[in-house]
């Protein structure tokens, strides 16, 4: 409420009385400034702007199956802590363009799933393949869903190879119906930006005498940013839906329960504290960031509220009113690989006791031998952008933070209309397909930069030197495309 001097009632400073300012036009004013307080400006002209839509599903198998992240796994689930979803949430702005952003708790899905989901989605709802974006949490206590890794790297049983294309097939079936459903609750809304800060993500690339390690670095580049969209109703007078992010690694647990870490966690306290709210988590660019400390349920949790605190600072400050129009990219960046060992080293990675490089080394060789050896890989790059007020980029892979950093200096440029916009970038977006080291990281070596091929083997060899060239012009390439539209 505001409070009125009594200076500005037309009495005296010094309170010896109120003069004669009438109780009428007292309370005309404040009954005024009451109506006139909760209402952001440039909130006017956003009515009528969206509309949004949400749906959720559980995703929980409902059998033991294998379990995706961890190499040293060595059977099946047991049961679940917590309960796995994917969420939809559906825009429309006033030209009628629709974007629906699906968030899901799973370690990620090939560009194969992807583009069944894709075509599928188009099919039925004429939704066009730059208006979906598909966000895997990344948590490791999620089921396998990748046919490739199951057969190729795992060595599991037949009938785990199986229930792995089951959950596959069941969770694409469930994912199409989740954005029908989001996209038939359309309705007129209010979109607003926050962020907050979070502490719970550290580096994990630490220099040691023998190269660079996994281990926590205190010292190391982190993100810390947690950005939120909140969806209200139209008057403003309910919150739908808060969509949040945060980069970090989605692995504080390695045991065999499902759940979906301290993503699950973060999700379930924002909806506790916001009944009736729906939380989506769509995680940054966290390939070099581990939640530290790890491995106990219990640091998930606090993980989790770590997160969740960050998303209610973000809500405490004052929020930045998100207006249209909405317009989309998608686009591919050719992204230049290594070219492979020799034939003599490749021959003598066969030997090795570590059984994902002898067979990745093998794997090689046979394709060496055959002319089909891999030197570039199709990488997606998508661009949303609200307006002048937000733009969201989404990247394939296991993003390093740098990526995260550098772009949002670079693209929170001024407008000719006003400040620049908010900038979220988001990793582990639409495929996950391995690491996405920057020129950086590359040139330090370790896990992220090219050990990991071993376990991913996609790629087959690690990217060139203008892995970050390569991304970062395709995503000014996208995000001009995106301002030309709007007549920028």
């Amino acid at each position: 409420m505001y409070r009125l001097s009594r200076r500005a009632l037309g009495g005296r400073s010094d309170g010896s009385r109120w003069g004669t300012f009438s109780l009428e036009v007292m309370a005309t004013v404040l009954a005024s400034s009451i109506m006139m307080g909760p209402v952001p400006a440039g909130a006017a002209q956003a009515q009528g702007t969206w509309k949004a839509g949400l749906a959720t599903v559980v995703t929980t198998p409902e059998y033991s199956m294998w379990m995706a992240g961890y190499a040293a796994r060595n059977k099946p689930s047991e049961g679940k802590v917590q309960d796995l979803h994917a969420k939809a949430l559906a825009l429309e702005d006033a030209q009628g363009t629709r974007f629906v952003i699906v968030t899901v708790d799973l370690i990620g899905f090939s560009r194969d799933w992807r583009d069944a989901v894709v075509k599928e989605v188009g099919s039925r709802y004429g939704l066009r393949p730059e208006a979906l974006l598909l966000n895997a949490s990344h948590t490791h206590s999620g089921p396998e869903i990748r046919a490739w890794r199951a057969t190729q790297l795992w060595d599991l049983p037949p009938e785990q190879i199986e229930l792995c294309k089951k959950y596959a097939d069941t969770l694409q079936g469930k994912i199409v119906e989740l954005v029908g459903r989001a996209l038939q609750d359309l309705s007129p809304a209010q979109l607003s930006y926050v962020h907050g800060r979070a502490g719970a993500a550290m580096n994990r690339r630490s220099p040691s005498a023998q190269g660079y390690t996994i281990f926590s670095n205190a010292d190391g580049p982190v993100d810390h940013d947690v950005p939120v969209l909140v969806v209200n109703t139209l008057e403003g007078k309910k919150m739908r839906a808060l969509l949040f992010g945060y980069a970090c690694h989605n692995t504080t647990l390695d045991f065999y329960q499902f759940c979906g870490d301290y993503a699950g966690y973060a999700q379930e306290y924002v909806e506790e504290t916001h009944p009736g709210t729906v939380a989506l988590f769509m995680i940054g660019c966290g390939g070099d960031q581990n939640p530290t400390p790890r491995r106990t349920l219990e640091w998930a949790k606090q993980h989790g509220r770590a997160v969740a605190n960050g998303v209610e600072q973000g809500l405490a400050t004052k929020p930045r009113l998100v207006r249209g129009p909405l317009k989309l990219a998608l686009g591919e960046a050719t992204l230049e690989l290594s070219a492979p060992p020799s034939v003599e080293e490749l021959k003598k990675e066969a030997t090795s006791t570590n059984k994902y490089q002898s067979k990745h080394a093998e794997e090689l060789l046979r394709n060496l031998e055959t002319g089909q050896t891999r030197s570039t890989y199709p990488y997606l790059v998508q661009v949303a952008r609200f307006g002048d007020d937000l733009t969201m980029v989404g990247l394939a892979g296991e993003v390093v933070v740098d990526y995260s950093l550098r772009l949002k200096k670079e693209l929170a440029a001024p407008t000719s209309s006003g400040p620049g916009p908010a900038i979220w970038v988001a990793g582990y977006c639409n495929e996950v397909f391995g690491y996405v080291p920057s020129q950086r990281v590359l040139q330090e070596g370790g896990y992220e930069a090219r050990e990991s091929v071993l376990y991913y083997d996609v790629t087959k060899t690690p990217f060139a030197p203008s892995v970050e060239k390569l991304i970062v012009d395709k995503v000014h390439e996208l995000v001009q495309k995106t301002r030309t539209a709007t007549g920028q």
